[in-house]
């Protein structure tokens, strides 16, 4: 999309993969100026881009001091959605530049996205749709579905989506327990859940399990093979969050041993995961490209948030809420 010059107008950098109405507000403005780069351009390119950039709209490149080091007038980092692991905050921080993100712009896809992965699992739809394009309609009954409805439904982090992930399962007549150390039990039982402590025994508890945290110190490894054999048997687990937080390799040995039901992955600890996974080859999992909280429609909020993320900062009155390094207000 080509971009006019001017003088004093500030330089935000954006990525190709913009929404239409996300540019349409940058567009709107005379006093800044969008410039196009490609997600995927080598880093000493996107260094270059970067030198007279006042703001950022960032998708999933990696984020730290040596980009900072390039970008000597930059003025606010904004995040194409919600999760940050890949920005160095500190640094950010370190440089009073403040990390905005997508606020609620993606949650109710990603929250779609879980409900979709465990309704699969759960109806054996990609076994079922393979049965039947392969001449076998009579092996219907050999391994037969589950209903959710009675079932135990295990929420991991209680924010925008596990909110919305709560309740769509309820709605479907599930009993739903939430483990989120950072919220309230107050807050968890007075929206009709019940609140965990001890993670270990609601995992014990659940016939599913998805986790809708932050990828952290504290959460990377979280399912790893110790906490996954306190699962049922008969249980699944359902990743939208981040790659890190189940150990891959754990997880294959529990699918293969059939000490866990099945597994619904959009995120691996390596993206892309290599051609010839070995969670590729399982019957009992579901894969997606790390597409949770992409759609049609979450791109054009997507875009849209970032971009008043952005000129908010440019202007100097950040949108609060969805500011991560608040230390940076003042």
């Amino acid at each position: 999309m080509a971009q006019s010059t001017g003088i004093n107008r500030k330089k935000i950098m954006v990525p190709t993969t913009m929404s239409k109405s996300g540019w349409a507000l940058i567009e709107a403005r005379d006093d800044v100026e969008g410039v196009e780069f490609v997600p995927t351009i080598p880093k000493a390119e996107f260094h270059k881009v970067l030198e007279d950039a006042s703001g950022i709209c960032l998708g999933v490149q990696p984020f730290s001091d040596p980009e900072l080091d390039a970008a000597s007038h930059l003025e606010v980092v904004s995040r194409i959605g919600v999760g940050y692991d890949a920005v160095d905050v500190p640094a950010l921080t370190r440089r009073n530049i403040p990390l905005m993100i997508g606020g609620t712009a993606n949650s109710v896809s990603v929250a779609e996205a879980g409900i979709f992965l465990t309704m699969s699992l759960a109806r054996k739809g990609a076994m079922m749709d393979t049965m039947v394009k392969e001449g076998r309609w009579h092996d219907r009954y050999k391994d037969m579905p589950v209903d959710l409805y009675g079932k135990t439904v295990l929420i991991i982090g209680f924010g925008k989506i596990g909110t919305r992930s709560a309740r769509r399962f309820a709605a479907m007549e599930t009993t739903i327990l939430v483990y989120d150390p950072y919220m309230y039990s107050e807050t968890i039982r007075g929206n009709g859940y019940e609140p965990v402590a001890d993670l270990d025994a609601a995992v014990a508890r659940a016939d599913f399990i998805t986790i809708h945290c932050p990828k952290t110190p504290e959460t990377t490894g979280m399912f790893n093979a110790a906490r996954l054999a306190r699962m049922k048997p008969s249980a699944y687990l359902i990743n939208t969050a981040r790659g890190g937080i189940v150990v891959e390799a754990a997880l294959h040995d529990a699918l293969v041993s059939g000490k866990l039901a099945g597994a619904g992955l959009d995120v691996f600890e390596q993206e892309p995961p290599p051609l010839g996974h070995a969670l590729f080859e399982l019957p009992n999992v579901i894969i997606a490209p790390h597409v949770a909280g992409v759609t049609r429609e979450a791109l054009e909020r997507m875009g849209e948030q970032t971009a008043r993320n952005m000129l908010s900062a440019l202007d100097g009155e950040p949108i609060r809420q969805n500011v991560i390094n608040q230390d940076v207000l003042g």
